[in-house]
């Protein structure tokens, strides 16, 4: 069973465009990272959303890495369509996740992308259909289709689920919040959806490896399906819905103009246009992008890769955490996020050089709008 689960996970990752937007909240990570005119981020691709939020803070470079050359294309997509300099494009492809006739428009943003994403978005053309199966960009690739199915696919059994669903997006202050999840949380937490989020498959296509599994079992008691509930109370009911935009998108398959991530906010756009050019995508891992680019990086942003490293390739996390030390100077920080609640996998002799910053970050995590982690952890190396 749990080589049956690695090498679904490895099918997916290796074949499908597993994230359609970040879930990591930039807000948190703008704060820790306090980046300047001279900063040089080095952070895993995943959806691109966050690349483009750093680029506010005004960095001198940022180099966006990803095994998945797939993440890499998307942010390709968005940095053509923020250089073609039509907000209403941009917010039309990827704030409403519907494009029609995207294949025409593709045709004039080809010239700024790389060969791969050009023939990419060529066959995936109709990822921006709307379609009764299918009608936004945000049910595509894997999270996507999973949630799609929890929460338009399966609700069609249960009437009384997706009002609640769309009431609680709209909900303008906590109280309310909390008394549509009331009511929500015993028709969406039923035997069937608890028995789903805890199969290998579904966890595949939402990107979480077996490690992280198996960190999540360990460390909390109600397993898979009781963390996810533990965590979506959390953030439904004590962080505002009004700006997060991390479950809107998924709850109704778009963002709106007063609630998306800062990339598709229109007074944004002549800035980022200006800087596009500062980010670099990489389909590599973070060792080799380091081997092939050596020099002295002022921040490194992990997400929580290094959960299936610690597991399946301690040499691997190693020698990853010996090229960003080797690649960097005192002062530079290195953000990570685990699904455990404490990270135990960083080697002695590398935590002997970083300074750990627990209060700061465990107060932060308590505003995360995505909510799905078990910890943020800020090193900064001495």
């Amino acid at each position: 069973m749990r080589r049956a689960h690695d090498a679904l996970f490895d099918r997916v990752h290796g074949s499908t465009l597993m994230f359609n937007t970040c879930w990591e909240d930039p807000r948190l990570d703008r704060e820790l990272l306090a980046l300047e005119p001279d900063s040089r981020v080095v952070m895993i691709t995943s959806a691109g959303c966050n690349a483009l939020d750093y680029l506010l803070d005004d960095p001198a470079e940022i180099h966006a890495v990803d095994v998945n050359p797939r993440q890499n294309a998307l942010l390709q997509l968005k940095m053509a369509l923020i250089e073609h300099g039509d907000h209403a494009e941009l917010f039309r492809v990827f704030g409403e996740g519907v494009r029609p006739d995207f294949r025409n428009l593709l045709d004039s943003l080809a010239p700024r992308l790389q060969p791969y994403a050009t023939k990419y978005w060529k066959a995936k053309h109709y990822y921006f259909e709307a379609t009764c199966a299918n009608p936004s960009f945000y049910y595509r690739g894997a999270v996507g289709r999973v949630a799609w199915v929890l929460l338009h696919a399966l609700p069609k059994a249960n009437p009384k689920l997706r009002p609640l669903i769309e009431r609680l997006v709209e909900a303008k202050n906590l109280d309310e919040q909390s008394a549509i999840y009331d009511p929500l949380q015993t028709v969406l937490w039923n035997a069937f959806n608890s028995w789903l989020l805890n199969q290998p498959f579904t966890m595949a296509m939402f990107g979480v490896p077996r490690p992280q599994i198996r960190l999540i079992e360990e460390r909390f008691p109600g397993g898979v399906s009781g963390y996810i509930r533990n965590k979506m109370e959390y953030v439904l009911t004590k962080l505002p819905m009004s700006d997060n935009y991390f479950w809107r998108v998924y709850a109704i398959g778009r963002y709106t103009v007063d609630c998306c991530p800062n990339y598709l906010v229109a007074d944004n756009l002549p800035l980022l246009r200006e800087r596009t050019s500062r980010v670099s995508t990489h389909s590599t891992t973070i060792a080799s992008f380091l081997k092939r680019n050596p020099g002295v990086y002022t921040h490194y942003v992990l997400l929580d890769h290094q959960d299936w490293l610690a597991y399946h390739d301690v040499p691997g996390l190693r020698e990853e955490w010996d090229l960003i030390l080797k690649n960097s100077r005192p002062g530079t920080r290195v953000l990570m996020r685990s699904a455990s609640p404490k990270i135990e996998f960083i080697p002695a002799a590398v935590r002997d050089r970083l300074n750990f910053f627990p209060e700061w970050t465990d107060c932060l995590q308590l505003q995360d709008r995505a909510g799905t982690y078990g910890s943020t952890v800020l090193a900064e190396v001495q």
